[in-house]
């Protein structure tokens, strides 16, 4: 932080990542509910020295810098508590915590990451359920219990969907979707050795099925009983989740949406009906190009694909043990996705990729299974390169930790040029560097493995000797190999399943 940014800080005051605090000889005591609330929420900064004044009106005024009488012994006296059982977890470096000068005064500078979700919660004294604060645009606030829950679970290397949801049977699955999803499953894997086992022992290689031999119980897992289950089943299970899907393609002051998607009785709400039901609404006006395989048709697009990826990336990274909404809303320009739970990565190395961290990976494999549901930590990137191929605006994850949602926004518009800071972000994964039309070329290759060169040139706008050159180039830097022939085959992205991606 310099002078000029402090002062900028000081104009606007304290938000939700600022707090300025009047601090002479000692470290307040209300320093350590702020580092817990900075940490379980989106991260911030702590100024000590700094004074506010609530009765000015005059914003600009109303923060002074008085100082403070010995900087070294109150980041000396800081960080004691910080490494003492005072507090759960240290999560700073030496770099987090300084002494500044400004108008001749000594300031304390604590800079509060967010804390990684197998840290969280982060909480003063030896009970998490006491001492657990987070902030919001007042200040910090005392958590909840169901707060500190939900932070304590995603703690969970395992994820969520495997416990065992007692009092639930085969009895609870709906047959029907069994059986649909089931279809799906034979049309995906052919002479799977799971294909002739019977539901239970199906559900059960699956993940939706589970005995506890050490505590000598069975039955339904989190996991088959959202994706399988019986409407009433699931509605009595999980009573504060629910599913919507709203078309407001249309609307109106007296018009509020033109399509909705909800439980009305007249469907078994489990989520697999759920995303069958609107997956084709959703894809209905998205156009198909006419392509040839041999003699089948090939009408799918890393449109369409990238908009089944986002549909199943809300599901498997929900929290479906606390209240929300699985929201699907498709607008005039788009299409958003909501899920209920904060996320779990930091924003920049989701838009990275190589890393996945899903609260309900039997879902996920449930979904990969099928076909749907991109591998680990490739998914997000395959959406930016679908997005980035059409020249539209930059899909727009947003996080709000106080409602514990995340939405994601794809806006179908055009951006007034492409923007080749994706793919180099992509590229940052990657580990090489690129040039601005490699970052394009290895876009598409992530959407659309299989696309052909002229596919590429007519995306990007250049000649089909500029997409060889560009893909001979990524070859000779190990990003990518060819797989198959030039005709039938696709390229393997090598460098990405290196970090983690197959």
């Amino acid at each position: 932080m310099t002078v000029d940014s402090l002062r900028e800080i000081l104009r606007f005051g304290e938000k939700v990542n600022t707090e300025c605090k009047e601090a002479r000889s000692d470290v307040p005591r209300s320093v350590y509910a702020s580092y817990s609330a900075f940490a379980n929420t989106y991260g911030g900064t702590v100024l000590l020295g700094v004074a506010e004044n609530q009765d000015s009106a005059d914003q600009e005024q109303r923060f002074t810098i008085t100082g403070v009488v010995s900087a070294q012994k109150i980041i000396t006296d800081f960080w004691n508590t910080i490494n003492s059982n005072k507090v759960s977890a240290n999560i700073l470096i030496d770099e987090n915590v300084y002494a500044m000068t400004v108008d001749d005064c000594e300031i304390v500078v604590i800079e509060i990451p967010r804390a990684d979700y197998n840290t969280r919660p982060v909480y003063v004294g030896e009970n998490p359920f006491k001492g657990t604060y987070k902030r919001n645009h007042e200040g910090d606030y005392h958590c909840t219990e169901a707060e500190v829950r939900a932070m304590i679970r995603d703690e969970n290397p395992d994820g969520n969907d495997s416990m065992i949801i007692e009092g639930y049977t085969m009895d609870d699955i709906d047959p029907d979707t069994l059986r649909s999803y089931r279809q799906n499953f034979r049309n995906m894997n052919i002479n799977h050795v799971w294909e002739d086992l019977d539901d239970k022992t199906f559900l059960e290689n699956l993940g939706g099925y589970r005995i506890d031999r050490k505590n000598r119980i069975e039955g339904l897992t989190m996991a088959g009983l959202l994706m399988f289950g019986k409407g009433l089943a699931v509605r009595d299970a999980f009573a504060t989740v629910f599913m919507d899907y709203r078309e407001e393609t249309d609307v109106s002051v007296d018009v509020r949406w033109n399509d909705r998607i909800t439980y009305d009785g007249m469907w078994e709400n489990n989520l697999y009906n759920f995303y069958m039901r609107v997956v084709p609404k959703l894809i209905s006006d998205i156009k198909r190009p006419f392509k040839l395989e041999g003699m089948q048709r090939v009408d799918d697009t890393p449109i369409h694909k990238a908009i089944r990826e986002a549909f199943v990336n809300a599901i498997i990274h929900a929290d479906f043990l606390t209240n929300g909404t699985l929201k699907v809303i498709k607008t005039k320009n788009g299409f958003r996705f909501t899920n209920p739970g904060v996320l779990q990565i930091e924003k920049e190395q989701i838009y990275k990729g190589g890393v996945s961290k899903a609260r309900n990976p039997k879902m996920q494999n449930m979904f990969r299974m099928i076909g749907l549901g991109d591998n680990i930590g490739s998914g997000f990137p395959s959406i930016l390169a679908a997005w980035q191929g059409e020249g539209w605006v930059l899909p727009e994850l947003t996080e709000d930790a106080i409602n514990n949602e995340v939405t994601l926004t794809l806006t179908m518009e055009k951006t007034t040029s492409q923007n080749p800071d994706v793919g180099i972000n992509v590229g940052i994964n990657v580990g090489i560097k690129m040039t601005k039309t490699e970052s394009l070329v290895f876009q598409l290759l992530v959407g659309k493995p299989d696309i052909t060169s002229d596919e590429i040139a007519e995306q990007l706008k250049v000649t089909r000797r500029t997409v060889e050159r560009n893909l001979e180039s990524l070859k000779k830097k190990g990003i990518i190999e060819r797989i198959g022939s030039k005709k039938n085959g696709y390229w393997k992205i090598i460098k990405i399943a290196e970090n983690g991606l197959k």
